[in-house]
């Protein structure tokens, strides 16, 4: 195991001093510190193109080489930027890339998580940027002299840190609460409300795991789900498109992170959905499945921005008051309908995770 002043270290000994990125569950000893030690050089970033883009500007303005950190499934979101702005041959911009391996060969994960896993390495070489895995002091020193040389040659250098790799440190995130809302009892209550023929669509992260679990707990079995487990921020979309060819109720349930990640997909909505689409916005302002770091979701008046991106009613629920009752008037609108919902952070432990997904698809499908 790496304690993560040792990465820290690294990364201060080389003047490298400036934080941005996506948070990510391997990475959560890093963003526990970030949020603790550096807050006036670290900058949450909505998604990893964006976070890259953030590092860019900061070395132009600086001189210095920033850090960049997300979990491998973003460096799909940071390929744009990398290439076509801070590669060598292009603007030649030094970056430093601390990334997540999840689905790493050497250790059992999820199968959205495997498939990136297995490519992850062959992605890096194709970008031809220099990695290094850490698993022991000895790559630190290895990182060491790669950051040495990324500074020299103005060019991305990467680390690549597996699950379990970094000590865990013993004071836990304080997630707080910034509504009243228990969010099981709300998905329990929505579960309860839709008839049979409706469909949902649920973010990735732990909104899709809680619907599953709170369905078979309470043996909740009218309306179908379709499980995001991976495409962070395109569960609109995907809503979107079902929607469009059918005349069932698609209830697309989103998770605040999930939805700034790609703000665009929402006025893509705004403008082409019927109203059949009905989008719920889960607010608990943090990054919940990850270690609870902020969105900054809270300040948005989200009543002002889905009206101005096309929505053409919006209702807000923060509390179990009528629930049901609102929750009717919401899902019979006859026209587009937003919902935010302000709620809790989840309570419950060890969720499930969604198996077997070829026949979650088949029995959403019918």
């Amino acid at each position: 195991m790496i304690k993560i002043n040792s990465l820290i270290n690294i990364l201060n000994k080389n003047n490298n001093s400036f934080f941005t990125g996506v948070p990510d569950s391997v990475l959560k000893e890093l963003s526990f510190y970030l949020q603790n030690k550096t807050k006036k050089n670290h900058v949450i970033a909505t998604n990893e193109g964006s976070a890259i883009s953030i590092g860019i500007g900061h070395y132009l303005s600086t001189k210095k080489i920033p850090c960049i950190y997300m979990q491998n499934s973003g460096l799909s979101n940071a390929l744009n930027p990398l290439i076509s702005i801070a590669h060598q041959k292009v603007y030649s911009i030094p970056l430093i890339l601390i990334i997540g391996w999840r689905g790493s060969p050497k250790i059992k994960d999820e199968p959205q998580h495997n498939v990136k896993g297995k490519i992850t390495e062959k992605l890096l070489k194709l970008l031809n940027i220099k990695y290094t895995i850490i698993r022991s002091n000895n790559d630190l020193k290895k990182f060491d002299k790669q950051i040495k040389l990324a500074k020299k040659n103005k060019s991305i250098v990467a680390c690549l840190i597996e699950q379990g790799t970094l000590e865990k440190n013993n004071k836990k995130i304080k997630k707080k609460d910034y509504y009243k809302l228990d969010k099981e009892f709300f998905f329990k209550t929505l579960l309860e409300t839709l008839d049979n023929k409706s469909k949902i669509v649920s973010s990735t992260g732990y909104n899709s795991r809680e619907i599953m679990y709170i369905r078979k707990k309470y043996q909740l079995k009218n309306s179908q789900d379709f499980y995001m487990v991976g495409g962070m921020g395109h569960t609109s979309s995907v809503a979107l498109g079902y929607s469009l060819s059918t005349n069932k109720k698609t209830i697309c349930v989103d998770g605040d992170g999930s939805f700034l990640m790609h703000l665009g997909s929402i006025k893509t909505a705004g403008a082409f959905a019927n109203k059949n689409f009905k989008y719920i916005l889960l607010n608990n302002n943090t990054h919940d499945s990850v270690g609870g770091q902020s969105t900054y979701a809270k300040n948005i008046n989200f009543e002002k921005l889905s009206k101005s991106l096309g929505f053409k009613k919006f209702y807000s629920i923060k509390n179990n008051q009528n629930l049901k009752k609102n929750l009717k008037r919401f899902l019979s609108g006859n026209s587009l309908n937003f919902l935010e919902v302000g709620v809790t952070n989840s309570k419950i432990k060890n969720l499930p995770r969604p198996k077997n997904l070829i026949n979650i698809k088949k029995q959403f499908m019918k």
